[in-house]
C-alpha cells in the first residue's frame, strides 16, 4: 500500500459484471442451487398459513380467521456459490369442517447451513362447539370464535417473536352479535370482532418487495390473517397479503388463503354446518445479487487518497477504515458499534474524508402517559420516541417489516468530535386530569431524532388519544424517511351497549400507528410496533436476531364495562419498548400502567379509570439511545 506521489486527477475504476441478478421463487419443498460466484444472499421464508375455525348450524356460533404463516426476511447469509441447499415449504392448515378449531399451518425451513431459517405456521382459527374455541398460536395466531360461554374462552392466539402477531378475540353476545376474531398477520394483529356491525378484519401482511421485487401471487406482500365471521352484519375481510375472508351464506364456507402467500383462511357462520377457510402454502424466494469485478486503468492518483498495487500502472482505490472513541465499544465481525445510552462525545480519530463513514441507530426519549380525572376517563398512552437508521445498502441489517424506515446514506466523517444527546423519557402527568411529557430528543451530526409525544400530542410519534380525542400526529417535524406514526383515538361509548366505556388510545410506534379504542376492547388499545434493527449490538428488545426500539404504549382500559366482562389483561405495548396499559384501578389484578423500557425509546402505556373509583396514575417514557457502527477492517 502506497499513498500517491503525484498531484492528478483520480484514477477511473470501471466493474465488469460477471453474474447476473438472480431471484428464485420456491412453492414447493426440493433442493436450490445458488449461482458459481454467490457469496451472501437474501432470503423471504413465509410458512403455512392456519385454517379458519368451523362453524356448527345450532347454536348459531361462528368462527374465527386462521393465522398467517410466520413472515421473515433474512439477509446477507453466507453461502458457497454452486452449492445445492435444501428448502421445505409448507403446506397450509385445513379449514375446520364443521366445528372447533381449525389445523394450523406447516412450517417452511431454508437450509442454509450457516443461518438455518425455520418459520412457523399460521395458528388455526377458534371455532364453534364441540371443540376448542380459542384461537391456535403459531407463526401469526388464530382469531377467536363466539363460542364457549364468554370471552375468556374465545381468546386469540398468540404470534411468534419476529414471525407474526397476534389473533384477534371473539365475543358472544345475543344474536346477532355472535362475532369471531381476524387472524394476525406478519405486520399486523388481527383485529377483534365488533359485536354490532362486523366480524374481525385479518391481520395485514408484510410487503417484501424491497429485498426482492415483486414476485408471487401478491407482489411480495404475504403472511395476511383471515377474517372473522359475523352472524348478522359484515364478514370480516382478509389481510392484505393473501388473508381470506370470512363468509356467511348457506354454503358459507369460509374463503381460503391465497396460495403460496402464507395466508390464514376466512372464518364462518351459521345457519348451516359451514367449514372454515384453508390456509395458504407458504413460500421461500431467494435474491442474489449481480456480481462485479473491478477493473483497473492506468493514470494518476490524488495525494490524499489511498491505493494497493496491483500491476505495472494498475493501482485500486483501498476504502480509509474509521477508527473513533466514546460510548461503550463492542466488536461484531468486521465493525465497530459505538453505544450511546446518555450525551456523551464521539470522536473520530482517522477515516476523514470522502471514504470514512458511519451507519447509525438514532432513537428519541418515548412520550409520557397522563393520569386520568374523575368519572372513569382512561388516558392515553405515549408516543415512542422518533426512529432514525441508516444500514450499508449492500448488506441491509434491517428487519422486513420496518424496510421503509431504512435510509441508505450514512454519514461520512472527517477527524472530529461529535456531540451525542441521547433524549429522555417523558414524564408522567401529576396530578389528576393532567397529561404527561414529551419526550426529548436525541441527536447525532446532522440526524435528529424527535422525543415522542405524550397522549394527544404530536411528536416522533403520537401519543393516544382520550374520550374521544384523536391521537397525535407522527413523525412531526417532518423526515425522509418516517420518523414513527401517529397516536390511536381515544373513546367514550355511551351508545346503547357501550356501556359508558372510557379506553384510552394507543401510542404509535416507529413501524406502525397506535391503535384506536373500541367498544368491543374496554380494556385498552394496543400500542404500535417498533422498528428492528440487526448488526447494531445487543441493546433494544430482543426478538430472536433482531432487536427492537420505539414501540408505542398501550392504551389504558377498563374491565367492568362492555362485551367483555370479567376480562383482565391489558392491553400490550408495542413490540420495542412501549409500555402495557392497565385496566380499571378498582379491579383486582390489575398492574399499574407501565413505563416505556430504558434506552428503547418506548411510549409509556396508559393509566385506567372506572367511574365508580379514582383511576391509577400515568408512568414514564422509555429513555432513547444512539448507537454508531462503522467497518474497521
Amino acid at each position: 500500500m502506497a499513498n500517491g506521489g503525484i498531484i492528478g486527477p483520480v484514477n477511473t475504476v470501471n466493474a465488469a459484471v460477471c453474474q447476473a441478478e438472480q431471484i428464485t421463487t420456491k412453492t414447493s419443498s426440493g433442493s436450490l442451487t445458488t449461482q458459481p460466484a454467490t457469496t451472501s444472499l437474501n432470503v423471504v421464508v413465509v410458512a403455512g398459513g392456519g385454517g379458519g375455525g368451523g362453524a356448527p348450524s345450532a347454536p348459531d356460533h361462528v368462527s374465527g380467521g386462521g393465522g398467517a404463516g410466520g413472515a421473515k426476511v433474512v439477509t446477507c447469509i453466507p453461502v458457497c456459490g454452486a452449492t445445492s441447499y435444501t428448502m421445505t415449504i409448507g403446506g397450509g392448515g385445513a379449514g375446520a369442517s364443521a366445528s372447533g378449531q381449525g389445523t394450523s399451518g406447516n412450517n417452511s425451513v431454508a437450509a442454509f447451513p450457516s443461518n438455518p431459517t425455520t418459520l412457523t405456521g399460521g395458528g388455526g382459527g377458534g371455532g364453534g362447539p364441540p371443540g376448542t374455541n380459542s384461537g391456535a398460536s403459531g407463526g401469526s395466531g388464530g382469531g377467536g370464535s363466539s363460542a364457549g360461554g364468554g370471552p375468556s374462552s374465545c381468546n386469540k392466539g398468540s404470534g411468534t417473536c419476529g414471525q407474526g402477531n397476534p389473533g384477534g378475540r371473539g365475543f358472544d353476545a345475543a344474536p346477532p352479535g355472535l362475532t369471531g376474531g381476524g387472524g394476525g398477520g406478519a405486520s399486523a394483529a388481527g383485529t377483534a370482532g365488533d359485536p354490532s356491525s362486523s366480524g374481525g378484519p385479518g391481520g395485514a401482511g408484510t410487503d417484501f418487495s424491497p429485498y426482492i421485487g415483486n414476485v408471487g401471487p401478491t407482489c411480495s406482500v404475504f403472511a395476511g390473517g383471515g377474517g372473522g365471521g359475523k352472524r348478522s352484519g359484515t364478514q370480516g375481510t382478509g389481510g392484505a397479503g393473501g388473508g381470506g375472508a370470512a363468509r356467511c351464506s348457506s354454503s358459507g364456507n369460509g374463503f381460503p388463503g391465497t396460495t403460496n402467500t402464507g395466508g390464514g383462511g376466512g372464518g364462518t357462520a351459521a345457519p348451516g354446518a359451514n367449514a372454515g377457510g384453508n390456509g395458504g402454502p407458504g413460500i421461500v424466494v431467494v435474491k442474489e445479487p449481480a456480481i462485479s469485478i473491478p477493473k483497473t486503468a492506468p493514470g494518476v492518483w490524488s495525494m490524499n487518497s489511498v491505493y494497493d498495487f496491483v500491476s505495472n500502472d494498475n493501482w485500486v482505490v483501498t476504502p480509509e477504515l474509521v477508527s473513533a472513541t466514546g460510548g461503550t465499544i463492542t466488536t461484531s465481525g468486521d465493525f465497530k458499534i459505538h453505544t450511546f445510552t446518555a450525551s456523551g462525545t464521539f470522536s473520530v480519530t482517522a477515516g476523514a474524508g470522502a471514504i470514512g463513514a458511519v451507519d447509525y441507530v438514532v432513537v428519541a426519549g418515548g412520550g409520557g402517559s397522563g393520569t386520568p380525572g374523575a368519572g372513569g376517563r382512561s388516558s392515553g398512552s405515549g408516543g415512542a420516541g422518533g426512529f432514525r437508521f441508516s444500514a450499508n445498502p449492500s448488506c441491509n441489517p434491517q428487519g422486513g417489516p420496518a424496510a421503509p424506515l431504512n435510509s441508505a446514506s450514512p454519514i461520512r466523517v472527517s477527524v472530529s468530535d461529535y456531540t451525542i444527546t441521547v433524549g429522555g423519557g417523558g414524564a408522567a402527568g401529576s396530578s389528576p386530569s393532567s397529561g404527561g411529557a414529551n419526550g426529548t430528543n436525541s441527536v447525532f451530526d446532522t440526524i435528529t431524532s424527535t422525543g415522542g409525544g405524550s397522549f394527544t400530542s404530536s411528536g416522533g410519534s403520537g401519543g393516544g388519544g382520550m374520550s374521544n380525542s384523536s391521537g397525535g400526529a407522527g413523525n412531526s417535524p417532518a423526515t425522509s424517511p418516517p420518523q414513527g406514526n401517529g397516536g390511536g383515538t381515544g373513546l367514550n361509548d355511551n351508545s346503547p351497549g357501550g356501556g359508558g366505556n372510557y379506553v384510552g388510545g394507543a401510542g404509535g410506534g416507529a413501524r406502525a400507528a397506535g391503535a384506536s379504542a373500541s367498544s368491543s376492547s374496554p380494556y385498552g388499545a394496543a400500542g404500535g410496533a417498533g422498528a428492528g434493527v440487526q448488526g447494531f449490538g445487543t441493546s433494544g428488545e430482543n426478538c430472536g436476531s433482531y432487536y427492537y426500539f420505539s414501540g408505542g404504549g398501550a392504551g389504558g382500559g377498563q374491565s367492568i364495562k362492555g362485551p367483555a366482562p370479567g376480562f383482565r389483561s391489558a392491553a400490550v405495548g408495542g413490540i420495542g419498548g412501549g409500555g402495557n396499559g392497565q385496566i380499571s384501578a378498582c379491579t383486582t389484578g390489575g398492574a399499574p400502567a407501565q413505563a416505556g423500557a430504558t434506552n428503547t425509546g418506548g411510549g409509556a402505556g396508559g393509566a385506567g379509570c372506572n367511574p365508580s373509583c379514582s383511576g391509577g396514575t400515568g408512568a414514564a417514557g422509555g429513555p432513547g439511545i444512539v448507537i454508531i457502527r462503522y467497518k474497521f477492517q
